[in-house]
């Protein structure tokens, strides 16, 4: 435990900040699995519907350092090749 008094503050900022970041992450990790989720049970009227909402949420996870920008284009580039596999 920390002694001085701004590293004790620090540390309820960082458990404060840390508590955000997890249901953030949580948040989008869920997105997630359900459109790849929706995308394996062929139900691509609504994989549609919320492409641009999970998109959404992988910009600002990204935008937030939740996630890595390469990550985040990855993940956006492998729910656009579920889409046009479906298309094709």
């Amino acid at each position: 435990m920390p002694v001085i008094k701004a590293s004790i503050k620090d540390l309820r900022k960082s458990a404060k900040h840390r508590a955000a970041n997890r249901i953030e992450k949580d948040r989008f990790k869920t997105a997630f699995k359900d459109i790849i989720k929706l995308a394996q049970e062929k139900n691509f009227a609504e994989f549609k519907v919320k492409l641009p909402v999970v998109t959404s949420l992988i910009d600002k996870a990204a935008k937030n350092h939740l996630l890595h920008k390469n990550n985040a284009s990855n993940k956006k580039a492998r729910l656009a090749r579920l889409l046009a596999a479906h298309a094709a």
